[in-house]
C-alpha cells in the first residue's frame, strides 16, 4: 500500500514533525513546555485506502477552511483547538490542536444508504449488523439515522466496520455511548444546516480524543468533503438513477474514476489532469454553497 512518508513533510521553524496520515502531517512544538500540536493539511487524496498522484491543487486550504467553519458552527461542543499563532509557512492549512489521547474509533453516521453501507445492506440486509426495511434503494434516506462505528486501523490496513457491541469492547460501555450520542447529535445538527443551503449531507466520520481530565473532544477535520459525503437536494429529489440522485461535492469524482480503470491490484494510476480539475471545482462549490 502507498503511504505517505517523512519525505512528505515541509521543515516548519519551531516545529518538529511526528507523524504523517493519507492527508494531515502532524508536528510538536520544540519548547517542551508547548503541548500543542500542529495539524497540517496536505493537498493529498486518497480512496480505497491508498495515497494517489498527482494531488489536489489547494485541497489542505479547502479542507481547513472548512473545518475551521464548522467548528464555528458547534462552538458549544469541545473540540481540540488551541489558541496561538500558526507559521506563515502554513496558514492557510493548518490548525493548532491541543495534544489528546485518540480513541481508536471512527465515528461514521449515516443518513442516506450508500457505499460500504449499501453493499452490505444488498447482501444480508443490515448496515454494521443494524437490521433495515427491505426494498432501499442505493442513496435512499434511512428512516432515521445510524450510528456505524468504523476500527480506525494502522497505517497500512484498511478500517473496518465495526458494531456497536464491539466498539464497547474497544472503550468501554459509558463511552460508546457517549460517542454514538455525540456524533448523532452533531450529524443531525450539521445536515439541518446544510439542508438550508440546498444540500443533502449524507454520511459523515468524526474522531474523537479526550484531554487530561477526560474531557471528550471532536477532532481532527470536521464535515470536510474528504470525511462527508455531501449531495446536491435538488438533483437526489429529481433524479432517476443513483449517479443522477447522489450528484457529489467531495472525492468521489476520484472514487469513480479508480474504480473504472484500476483493478486494485499493485499502485494505483495516476490522475487524470481533468479529473484532478474537476475534483477540486467540486471542493470550492461545497464551500461557496455553505457560505464558509
Amino acid at each position: 500500500m502507498s503511504t505517505p512518508s517523512e519525505g512528505t513533510a515541509q521543515s516548519i521553524p519551531g516545529w518538529r514533525h511526528i507523524y504523517s496520515g493519507k492527508v494531515r502531517d502532524l508536528y510538536a512544538s520544540e519548547d517542551p513546555a508547548d503541548t500543542r500540536i500542529l495539524v497540517v493539511a496536505s493537498d493529498r487524496v486518497s480512496a480505497f485506502d491508498f495515497v494517489l498522484s498527482p494531488g489536489i491543487p489547494e485541497k489542505g486550504a479547502l479542507l481547513t477552511s472548512l473545518s475551521r467553519w464548522w467548528f464555528a458552527q458547534l462552538d458549544d461542543v469541545p473540540n481540540h483547538l488551541a489558541e496561538g499563532d500558526i507559521p506563515d509557512a502554513v496558514a492557510d492549512r493548518a490548525m493548532l490542536a491541543q495534544s489528546l489521547e485518540m480513541l481508536p474509533i471512527e465515528c461514521v453516521v449515516r443518513g442516506y444508504i450508500t457505499g460500504t453501507g449499501w453493499a452490505e445492506y444488498t447482501e444480508s440486509g443490515t448496515v454494521c449488523g443494524i437490521p433495515l426495511p427491505a426494498g432501499l434503494q442505493n442513496g435512499d434516506r434511512l428512516p432515521e439515522p445510524l450510528f456505524t462505528p468504523a476500527y480506525k486501523a494502522p497505517m497500512g490496513e484498511h478500517d473496518e466496520n465495526i458494531t456497536f457491541e464491539k466498539a464497547v469492547e474497544l472503550v468501554g460501555a459509558e463511552r460508546a455511548n457517549e460517542l454514538r450520542e455525540a456524533s448523532l447529535s452533531i450529524y443531525s445538527r450539521a445536515a439541518a444546516i446544510a439542508e438550508e443551503k440546498g444540500l443533502i449531507l449524507a454520511d459523515t466520520k468524526f474522531e474523537f480524543g479526550t484531554d487530561a481530565d477526560g474531557v471528550l473532544r471532536l477532532a481532527d477535520e470536521v464535515l470536510t468533503s474528504d470525511s462527508s459525503r455531501y449531495w446536491d437536494a435538488e438533483a437526489w429529489k429529481t433524479g432517476t438513477t443513483p449517479k443522477e440522485r447522489m450528484a457529489s461535492f467531495d472525492k468521489q469524482i476520484v472514487r469513480d474514476w479508480l474504480a473504472a480503470n484500476w483493478d486494485k491490484q499493485g499502485e494505483p494510476p495516476l490522475l487524470p489532469d481533468d479529473i484532478v480539475g474537476r475534483t477540486a471545482d467540486r471542493y470550492r462549490e461545497l464551500i461557496t454553497r455553505l457560505g464558509a
